[in-house]
């Protein structure tokens, strides 16, 4: 369903009464398209304190070139924080630039870990959570603010060139941590999942569907699994996709799902995107056992057997990525929606604690992504008025698209990604709720 809103508020009469109504007033954002995969404007790279990585050479690979003044994106190097006084540099660094970054630019935080044996940097490096996600909520104009852990730069490579790009319009106010261990082989910035297998559950239609073009696009051989009612939109997928693309009917929820996908594909897989998922909403005064459970089975108990009998048959070749669907209704909770919200905060559970041993054993990375208001047939279903405060909150003030949701699952599923481990990262627009 369009949003008439936010149409109406790109024409100049739409500009001039939300302005003085104060009502919220979104940009429309630029997101990524063959026309328009850069950022329209320069890079301004910027540090505070004394950093140690070695930027240049990283940023003039993945950003837009470098500009004096008037920039599309910032990079702000505050990995050299250390105390309050070099944290006033964050402050004195910004506060002239902030103004001037393009409509829908990216300022973009480098911060360090923090230190359990200084005190004085733990609280300063955590003083940047704090500051990213306060001027995401003031920034406007569809700009996002984003704060990336990191001891190399090398590493953090694929996630600059991610967040330094239209496809991540609708991340903002996120932390993302990356590790210190090998980002895997550079990729072909245009297709860099070439010569790689992805299999997408609930592929058939909707984020799913979005997640199969986006992955076929980056090069990748896709697997469109759905349950065997949705077959022929399955198939209908695999066709437009091209490139050897197949689909899988099969229901996630079988005791051997597993095992049968590991049978259709011998030769293994690189990329496993679990994205089946269901509602059945009811306050839990007036949810039946069975509504409980078949959102439970579907969402996180599915994701769990299934990860384990294809990590326990190798299926996933070293190398692999898996990237699962949480929530923000998993992270911030929501009203009548007790068995959803518990699902995927399972998923999140089941990230954060498999994603070590998984990469120690395996040499796969596991990783989720958590949507916000995403504009899809399921949520046009909602009533008018809850329908608009989901699009209204949140900093960008709109709802997002699914394709958004499946940009962010690109980026996690690169080969050059292998060092960001155990994240689960919100596509919410920095949704106003739990954060």
């Amino acid at each position: 369903m369009a949003d008439r809103y936010l149409s109406f508020t790109a024409t100049a009469p739409g500009r001039f009464l939300t302005r003085r109504l104060g009502l919220p007033q979104p940009a429309v954002l630029r997101r990524w398209s063959p026309a328009q995969s850069s950022l329209p404007g320069g890079l301004l790279h910027l540090t505070a304190g004394t950093s140690r990585l070695d930027l240049a050479a990283v940023l003039a690979r993945t950003g837009p070139e470098a500009a004096a003044s008037d920039p599309a994106a910032v990079v702000l190097d505050a990995t050299g924080v250390r105390d309050v006084d070099t944290l006033a540099e964050v402050h004195a660094l910004l506060h002239p630039v902030v103004r001037s970054v393009a409509e829908s630019g990216r300022v973009v935080l480098l911060g360090a870990p923090l230190d359990p044996d200084d005190h004085h940097q733990a609280a300063v490096q955590q003083a940047l959570e704090g500051f990213t996600r306060s001027l995401g909520k003031e920034i406007g104009r569809g700009r996002t603010v984003n704060l990336v852990r990191l001891t190399d730069a090398a590493a953090a490579e694929s996630t600059l060139r991610f967040l330094l790009s239209p496809k991540s319009a609708y991340v903002s106010g996120q932390v993302i941590g990356v590790g210190a261990g090998p980002a895997g082989d550079r990729a072909d910035p245009d297709r860099p999942l070439a010569g790689r297998t992805a299999l997408v559950t609930g592929g058939a239609r909707g984020i799913g569907e979005a997640v199969a073009r986006t992955l076929a696009r980056d090069g990748a051989r896709v697997v469109v699994l759905d349950v065997p009612q949705a077959e022929a939109d399955a198939r209908g997928v695999a066709e437009r996709l091209g490139g050897g693309a197949l689909a899988l009917s099969l229901d996630i929820t079988a005791a051997d799902a597993g095992e049968r996908i590991a049978a259709e594909l011998p030769d293994g897989l690189d990329v496993l995107v679990h994205n089946a998922g269901i509602t059945r909403d009811r306050r839990l005064v007036n949810m039946p056992a069975e509504r409980w459970s078949a959102v439970l089975d579907v969402n996180l108990a599915s994701v769990l057997r299934t990860t384990d009998a294809l990590l326990a048959k190798g299926a996933l070749r070293p190398g692999g990525r898996i990237v699962a669907t949480a929530s923000i209704a998993g992270l911030a909770g929501n009203a009548g929606q007790t068995n959803y919200g518990a699902s995927k905060a399972g998923v999140a559970g089941l990230v954060r604690a498999l994603a070590p041993r998984a990469l120690a054993e395996h040499g796969v990375t596991v990783n989720a992504v958590a949507p916000g208001f995403i504009e899809t047939r399921m949520t046009a279903a909602v009533p008018l008025f809850i329908r608009e405060a989901g699009r209204r909150m949140n900093s960008l003030a709109q709802g997002g698209l699914p394709v958004d949701v499946a940009e962010t699952t690109a980026w996690l599923a690169r080969p050059d990604s292998g060092a960001v481990n155990g994240q689960v990262v919100r596509v919410c627009g920095q949704s106003l709720l739990g954060a």
